[in-house]
Order: structure tokens, then C-alpha cells, then sequence
């Protein structure tokens, strides 16, 4: 089977977009989210189609992305395999679905795997214990602990506890080994690993020349981002959370470096699984640093001010909406990336923590 296209293309399908060279983009909606949807990647193979990401796991999802198969000629059925950035439910929800369909192996980078594995085997009550703990450490207030301890009393994963990671995301059967290429026949892709969105997030590398080369486009192939790398927006940045292990992580900080590895590669065009594809990586990577950098500044500010905990840092914080209107789950969100915020200023040596103080509130040094 050839599906290869030569230039980008729009409008050959429910809003699939031809990139050209064999590569596709159908954007997949996600529920009730604000980003509006995940561009799914497809990437014909001499050995059959490959799916980059997958979507969300809903009825709406699975039908747009069979008619986005369809309109590239080619059917969930032929799907030879599936690469997960990361494991996050907009990458990675459909996979098992793709894969009772087609029988296509699924790969994912290890780190990620295990978080598949941990929250498929482990016991929501346990979750729901372990996470109360976290966020009484971070300071929350009684009235947004009262029903994860309810819940976790009753037996029961329910009530406002939405932010719990899901249960039926699909094991993979293959691991993503960073800085190797791919067993794509026909295809040249090295996985890049980049850790900060997830512990396990991998950017994918096609290294090979973009079908405006000869345009004059510069840079060196195409790079499939996942959330590492958007054009508009910043990904979130959060702990990397796991009830048996209580090391010290720096997420931020892995986002950061994993920034620069990503500047070297000086992609010709990135193809991200949300907003749009677009050029100048190293531009781009620039901007995020500044971005960044900026912040960690501000909320440096905020604790000259007087010492917070990482939950009155997190109310502090600006948002894309006011915190009244930021909703239960959305707040352990906020929380964890105001923890990994903290983190990387105390690594820095711009903030530590107030001795003798529970919750442990941070001051500015």
C-alpha cells in the first residue's frame, strides 16, 4: 500500500491535513476540553500505516478518527502500529481500541509504560489516600480534602474526584528506546526523548528531507512534538507522581533541558498534537525559555512578599481563568505545577523552605 503525497494539502477529509512525504494529521476532538482537539499523526510505512497518537477514548473521537483513516485512504484496520508520545488520555485513550481493531503493536517510551501500569493495577482508594496526603502537605483547605477522604471512606472513586488517572489505557507491547531509530520500514525516525510534560514523553524525529526541501525551507526534517512543543501555548509542567517512590523529581527543570536537546535537532517543521504545525523550533524553544524564566521570576516575587504554601501559590498564580472559576480537579492540576514551579527555585537556590512550618510554606532567598 502507497499513500505518499507530495505537499501539504488541506481540506481531503473531515479536517485531515496532507503534509506530504506520507504524512497525515486528523484532528480528533476531546471532550469538554478547551484545547478542542489532538492532531493524531499518520505515517505510512512500507510495512502499512502507523498511528502517532491516538485520541481520546469516546464514541465522537473513535468516529472522527475512522473517517480521518478513511479520508487518507486507508482504515483503522490497516493501522501496523501505534507511538504514543505520552500517555496522557488525548494520546493515548483510543489505543486499545485501535488495536482490537487492526492488531497493530503499540510503543511507548518506558517511564511512561510504568504509569500505565501503575494506575491500571493500582487500588482507588489507595489513590485517593495518597492524594489526600499531598495536597494536606501543600496546604489545601479542609473543604477541598472532605470528599477525596470521603471517598476513599466509602470504598469508592467518585464525587469530585475527576482528576483521577483512568483505568483502561492499554499496556504497551513495545518500548520507545530514546536515540535509536524506529523498526519503521522505509522510514528514518529516532525517538528523542523528552521528559518534563511526563516522565516518559518522546518527541519522534523523521530524518528525513521535507517535501519543500527544494523550496528552500532550512532545518533538518520533521518533528512529531507531541506536548512538548506547541506554537501557541506551554504545556503543563506537574510532578511526576507516584505512590512507592519518594524521590526528589524536577520536572521544570526536565521540561527546560529537554528544550534545548529539541533546539539542536532544528527541525524544518514541527508537527504538534495540538493547534497547528509550524516552523522555527529553535525560535520557538527560545520564546518557552523566556516564558519560563519569566515566571519563575514572578512567583519568586510573590514569596519576597511573604512565605506560601505551594496551594496559596497556586491561588496567587495567573490562570487562563480566575481561581474561583478553576474546577476540583483542575485545582490538584494548578497545585502540582505551582509544586513544580517551587521545585525548580529551590534547586536554583531563589527559594527554600520555612523551617518548622506544616504545611511547609516557601520563602524567597
Amino acid at each position: 500500500m502507497s499513500m505518499a503525497g507530495a505537499a501539504k494539502k488541506e481540506g481531503t477529509g473531515p479536517g485531515v491535513t496532507d503534509h506530504g512525504g506520507g504524512v497525515w494529521s486528523i484532528p480528533v476532538p476531546i471532550p469538554d476540553n478547551p484545547l478542542g482537539h489532538t492532531l493524531v499523526h499518520l505515517l505510512d510505512t512500507d510495512r502499512g500505516p502507523v498511528l502517532i497518537d491516538t485520541g481520546w477514548d469516546d464514541p465522537t473521537a473513535w468516529d472522527t478518527l475512522t473517517a480521518g483513516l478513511a479520508a487518507c485512504g486507508t482504515s483503522v484496520s490497516a493501522i501496523h502500529g501505534v507511538l504514543i508520545t505520552h500517555h496522557h488520555p488525548d494520546h493515548h485513550g483510543l489505543s486499545a481500541r485501535v488495536r482490537e481493531a487492526s492488531g497493530a503493536w503499540i510503543a511507548m517510551h518506558a517511564a511512561d509504560a510504568e504509569v500505565v501500569r501503575r494506575t491500571r493495577e493500582a487500588e482507588p482508594t489507595r489513590w485517593l489516600g495518597y492524594l489526600a496526603v499531598k495536597l494536606a502537605a501543600a496546604g489545601a483547605p479542609e473543604e477541598h480534602l472532605a470528599p477525596l477522604r470521603a471517598a476513599r471512606a466509602s470504598g469508592r472513586a467518585s464525587g469530585q474526584t475527576d482528576a483521577l488517572p483512568g483505568t483502561r489505557a492499554a499496556q504497551p507491547d513495545r518500548h520507545i528506546t530514546p536515540g535509536e531509530l524506529l523498526d519503521l520500514p522505509g522510514r528514518r525516525l529516532r525517538a528523542v526523548w523528552t521528559p518534563g510534560h511526563t516522565p516518559g514523553h518522546v518527541c519522534l524525529h523523521l530524518e528525513e528531507a521535507h517535501p519543500a526541501a527544494g523550496e528552500g525551507m532550512p532545518g533538518h526534517g520533521r518533528l512529531f512534538s507531541g506536548d512538548h512543543l506547541l506554537p501557541e501555548i506551554s504545556p503543563h509542567i506537574g510532578l511526576y507522581e507516584d505512590p512507592d517512590d519518594a524521590t526528589v523529581t524536577d520536572p521544570l527543570g526536565d521540561y527546560l533541558d529537554s528544550l534545548e536537546r529539541v533546539a539542536a535537532l532544528d527541525p524544518a517543521e514541527v508537527l504538534p498534537a495540538h493547534q497547528h504545525a509550524f516552523t522555527d523550533a529553535p525560535g520557538r524553544v527560545r520564546a518557552l525559555l523566556r516564558h519560563h524564566e519569566e515566571r519563575l521570576a514572578g512567583l519568586r516575587a510573590l514569596l519576597l512578599g511573604a512565605p506560601l504554601t505551594p496551594w496559596q501559590l497556586a491561588e496567587a498564580m495567573e490562570w487562563n481563568r480566575p481561581w474561583a472559576d478553576i474546577p476540583y480537579g483542575s485545582r490538584n492540576i494548578a497545585v502540582s505545577e505551582a509544586e513544580a514551579h517551587l521545585r525548580r527555585l529551590v534547586k536554583q537556590g531563589r527559594a527554600e523552605p520555612v523551617p518548622g512550618t506544616d504545611p511547609v510554606a516557601y520563602q524567597a532567598v
